[in-house]
């Protein structure tokens, strides 16, 4: 099964593909891992992909597509794959769709998590991470130790990433509604996408997105 798992950054998107991985028996596809991974191994496409990222511009779909062909067409994915993060565009989800069809696949469900946009502030806002040994705590469900300290490695530099700022945070939510939020309607047409409720336990999200896998 190739699905796709949807919905703004802070949803849990990574969280949830980590136990589908074990539930499905299928690979999580992160085009930002793998980029980074083919540039740091020094491959002819990792060159490629240095060239636009080192200027700070965005890699050609055109690459990304190679990428994903590349990974797909290794052993553990030939039976599906969880697409975490990507595409972020109809473009992209119209790219993807036409090397699947090559391939003699398609996205066969899109897993859409719904999380209000003031609770993913809240997510990611009230994160504090460990500089040293990159322990995550939340000023709130999770503090760090009173002592200013790290728990798990005694380090003081606990402090908010600068990406992890309310106003970062707001501005990624407003270019995915923008952008990246059309996907729906696109695979919508298909009758693949499910709405899921990404608030709550982990436990409790995951079991809303087996009972629609069957699984």
């Amino acid at each position: 099964m190739d699905l796709i798992l949807f919905g703004p950054p802070g949803a849990g998107k990574g969280t949830q593909s980590k136990f589908l991985v074990d539930r499905l028996g299928i690979p999580q596809i992160s085009t930002g891992d793998m980029m980074r991974a083919e540039r740091k191994s020094g491959s002819a496409l990792g060159k490629k992909f240095d060239e636009y990222m080192t200027q700070g511009l965005l890699v050609p779909d055109s690459l990304v597509i190679e990428l994903l062909r590349n990974r797909l067409m290794q052993a553990d994915a030939k039976g599906g794959a969880i697409f975490d993060g990507y595409p972020r565009t109809v473009d992209q989800a119209k790219a993807l769709d036409a090397m699947l069809a090559e391939m003699g696949r398609r996205i066969e469900k899109v897993i859409a998590l719904e999380v209000p946009t003031e609770a993913i502030v809240d997510r990611i806002s009230g994160r504090r991470s460990c500089e040293a040994c990159g322990q995550v705590y939340h000023v709130r469900y999770n503090p760090p130790p009173s002592t200013g300290r790290c728990g798990n490695c005694g380090s003081d530099r606990i402090v908010q990433r600068d990406d992890d700022r309310e106003e970062k945070v707001r501005t990624r939510n407003a270019v995915y509604l923008e952008n990246t939020l059309p996907i729906l309607a696109h695979y919508g047409a298909g009758g693949i996408v499910a709405k899921v409720d990404g608030t709550g336990a982990v436990e409790d999200v995951t079991r809303r997105i087996e009972s629609i896998l069957g699984k």
